[in-house]
């Protein structure tokens, strides 16, 4: 009866030293996710135009550099021209990005086309414009999402003519 009770214990060491270490595991494999990075923009066309608002379509490539598969659910960022307000962009679908891979964004941004007029002279003797997006993505996986902040900031040539 002694052994028994020795071999019970031991099982049960072995079983919650196993179980420990799972659970350390799962908690490395865990980690928070990546921003996406920035690639292109593809296919930009005026979907509606008017005085006061303007609303472009366009693709956005993106890359994934997580090394896992992630859910994006939502994306809410400002973009602006040469530090000027252009618009608010915003996305409420539910998407899989594979990982490591590229992959396009089809978005649509409402342009205030006041500050657009207003700083149209500095745009048209501009050879190239600084565009920075600031925002947040809210990704995950199984169904456990995070906010993601992003800022994009380069200086792009501009062909108008």
């Amino acid at each position: 009866m002694a052994s028994l009770s020795y071999f019970a214990v031991k099982y049960f060491k072995l079983k919650n030293t196993l179980l420990f270490g799972l659970l350390l595991l799962l908690l490395a494999s865990c980690s928070k996710p990546q921003g996406f990075d920035y690639r292109d923009v593809k296919n930009v066309k005026i979907t509606t135009m008017g005085f006061d608002k303007t609303t472009l379509a366009m693709d956005l490539v993106y890359y994934n550099p997580n090394g896992f598969g992630v859910d994006l659910k939502k994306v809410d960022c400002d973009v602006y021209i040469d530090n000027s307000y252009l618009g608010k962009f915003q996305l409420d679908t539910l998407m899989h990005i594979s990982r490591r891979s590229e992959f396009s964004l089809p978005s649509k941004i409402v342009v205030d086309m006041k500050s657009v007029l207003k700083n149209g002279i500095n745009l048209l003797f501009s050879q190239e414009v600084l565009i920075n997006v600031k925002g947040i993505t809210r990704v995950g996986k199984a169904g456990f999402y995070t906010n993601v902040p992003f800022n994009y900031e380069a200086r792009h040539k501009l062909s108008l003519f």
